[in-house]
């Protein structure tokens, strides 16, 4: 496993600029309970310790304050299907067995999209995962309405054909470049799906037009953006044990930049806080416009982008990867 190499001077995360509000479900340790109790009975941990892990680093934390106005069963759905895309990364996406073979997660795809698409065959589900994937989708379906479910069912198709290129860069050793990064790692990050929730788990629902509006647009990626390249800054230590960060945004700047690991850091905050402040001026237009489920989902964007920053700066998942005396800021 490939570790950051010694420091002449302890590495520093940088301090990332959030004006938005930071909350946390009052339900969480219930509905935690229960989705870890669901996890378990799904049949997707390939190994006897990964509930501990998983529990451990308290994924069900992320959903609470990404979502911390959801009622407790809407909350335990929502955490379900959150952490299903935490088993598939770990277990499918990322395994030693799988994840270098392009070919072994190409042949799993028709499965997931005729589950995620609800189309009749006469072929048995047998994936694991795509068999908690249809038992999700219809839970979703009672509380959707079609064009929203459509909405989730395809971007949760785009994440999951995005591992295929995630896995052919794995199987021929290629550090994507900047752009192509940036713009795969809107899919492989898997926020489109969980925003097309944010409406749902609301009760608000964006009409057609307002959820293919230009600032609504606009915001949604700039939402995904900040949340996939502050994973990258705070989980890049432990993604260096596993896949050399191949697919990480500080070592893709590091690879094709030439610039340091420091540098590489600093410029990922610099990429966060442009970011950030498009979403503030967005918001403002948006205000002007906006009906009241546009603002919730905007809100529910903020809760998300807020949420993430909160969470990783307490977890141990990626904190305990780094070197000894590397600094951890507060939020800004």
């Amino acid at each position: 496993m490939a570790r950051i190499p010694a420091q002449a001077t302890p590495l520093r995360i940088p301090a990332l600029q959030c004006p938005f509000a930071s909350d946390v479900n009052p339900h969480v340790d219930a509905a935690s309970e229960d989705s870890f109790a669901w996890l378990l009975e799904s049949g997707m941990l390939r190994e006897p310790d990964m509930l501990e892990r998983y529990k451990s680093a308290r994924f069900g934390w992320l959903t609470a304050r990404a979502y911390p106005l959801a009622d407790r069963d809407m909350l335990k759905l929502l955490m379900d299907w959150c952490i299903w895309l935490f088993a598939y990364d770990d277990g499918f996406c990322e395994s030693e067995d799988l994840s270098r073979h392009t070919a072994q997660i190409a042949r799993a795809l028709p499965e997931m999209f005729r589950v995620l698409h609800d189309i009749d065959s006469d072929e048995p589900v047998t994936n694991v995962f795509a068999k908690s994937l249809q038992e999700l989708r219809a839970r979703i379906a009672e509380h959707a309405e079609r064009d929203q479910l459509d909405r989730w069912s395809t971007a949760t198709k785009e994440y999951i054909f995005a591992q295929v290129w995630e896995a052919a860069n794995r199987e021929t050793d290629v550090v994507p470049s900047p752009e192509d990064y940036v713009f795969m790692r809107r899919r492989t990050g898997a926020m489109y799906p969980v925003y097309a929730l944010i409406d749902i788990a609301s009760g608000q629902r964006l009409t057609p037009d307002e959820w293919h509006h230009p600032d609504v647009r606009a915001l949604t990626e700039h939402a995904n953006d900040l949340v996939v390249w502050d994973n990258d800054l705070f989980s890049y230590a432990k993604e260096r044990k596993h896949d050399m960060a191949r697919h990480n945004l500080v070592n893709v700047l590091v690879t094709h930049r030439g610039c340091s690991l420091q540098e590489a850091l600093n410029e990922v905050a610099v990429m966060h806080d442009q970011a950030v402040a498009q979403m503030v001026k967005l918001r403002s237009s948006v205000d002007s416009w906006g009906t009241q489920a546009v603002r919730a989902y905007v809100q529910g964007l903020e809760h998300w982008v807020r949420g993430h920053i909160e969470y990783s700066l307490g977890s141990a998942r990626y904190m305990r990867a780094w070197p000894s005396g590397t600094q951890w800021p507060q939020t800004g």
